[in-house]
């Protein structure tokens, strides 16, 4: 994987100050200057036709940006034949308020996330995104609050980078398509918070970055993160990786017998096991999901969520029974 965080070229001009006069720590340095438009095309597209070299063919590429320069990069990957997966919006929990009221507040970033090519056997780990999501499908706008606090890098009460990206951020994009283990490049290292992350999280990394004083900064804080001592806590299982368990293996254990009546959760409608593992009910027969979608009069259905049975006097999901064969399989 790769994580881009280039030069925004903001085109500042002048001090940017606040209501009391106060001049506002931004980005004043030379690498974020420009002559032109052109120069950052060309800029960009040299940076992205060198990631494009040396990523994997199912690799993924992430990069950063505002309304400054992320139309023109999604401009370039197109033209460079990457494919776009998704534009995620970090929506900026605490952002820096519009000083000179003029425009609406910049609350928002946006980060393109992109295959190789449009074949690419690409890695997404959906169960990490909807575990980390309270088991919600994790959406593309994502809330986390800017850089700052403890986290914020400073010397002397002033910031050591002026765009450090917050951890959580790089925390869930690392988490989101990357393995432990994997090799992530960071071509704008800054102080370093890729390697940070990527370390924490059990990845190796390659960060590049000219500035020798954001360098140093980058090699001391990653001295400083420790690795997690147990590997596996690292690892997200996907469900495609568990076992297959057809509901006639539960029916063959003898942990429901054909005759035994399924129930939905509100006991509307009760179909009957047959020796086969399929459902019965009136005079259809059917799998699990099948007689699941019939009843209720849709295209689909998870059976194993949808039909319960008698337990005592609850009922249970059907589910329950197939994970417990999925443990003694592991």
């Amino acid at each position: 994987m790769v994580f881009a965080d280039p030069p925004y070229n903001l085109q500042l001009a002048g001090d940017l100050r606040r209501p009391n006069d106060s001049l506002v720590d931004g980005v004043t340095e030379a690498w974020d200057k420009f002559g032109s438009f052109a120069a950052y095309d060309t800029f960009t597209r040299e940076w992205l036709s060198a990631v494009r070299r040396v990523l994997k063919e199912d690799g993924t590429l992430w990069v950063i940006g505002s309304y400054h320069n992320i139309f023109r990069i999604g401009t370039q990957l197109q033209d460079l034949d990457f494919w776009i997966l998704n534009d995620v919006v970090w929506r900026k929990a605490n952002p820096m308020p519009n000083f000179r009221g003029r425009r609406f507040t910049n609350a928002h970033e946006i980060l393109i996330w992109c295959s190789h090519n449009k074949q690419s056997r690409y890695l997404f780990n959906y169960d990490a995104m909807k575990s980390l999501n309270e088991g919600v499908q994790m959406r593309s706008d994502w809330l986390l609050p800017i850089c700052s606090g403890r986290e914020r890098l400073r010397k002397d009460g002033r910031k050591l980078h002026p765009t450090q990206k917050p951890e959580a951020l790089l925390y869930r994009v690392i988490l989101a398509a990357t393995e432990p283990g994997d090799l992530i490049l960071d071509p704008f290292f800054g102080t370093g918070t890729t390697g940070a992350i990527a370390k924490k999280l059990g990845r190796d990394f390659v960060g590049i970055e000219k500035n020798p004083a954001y360098a140093e900064i980058a090699r001391e804080r990653i001295k400083q993160v420790e690795k997690v001592a147990e590997p596996e806590l690292l690892h997200t299982p996907s469900k495609r990786d568990e076992p297959r368990i057809p509901f006639g293996s539960i029916v063959e254990r003898g942990l429901i017998m054909p005759g035994d009546a399924l129930f939905d959760v509100k006991r509307r409608f009760r179909a009957k096991v047959r020796a086969d593992g399929n459902l019965a009910f009136m005079n259809q027969r059917g799998s699990i999901h099948q007689i699941g979608a019939l009843v209720q009069g849709s295209e689909t259905c998870n059976g194993w969520t949808f039909w319960h049975y008698e337990s005592g006097r609850e009922l249970t999901p059907i589910n329950a029974l197939r994970q417990l064969l999925r443990a003694e399989s592991r």
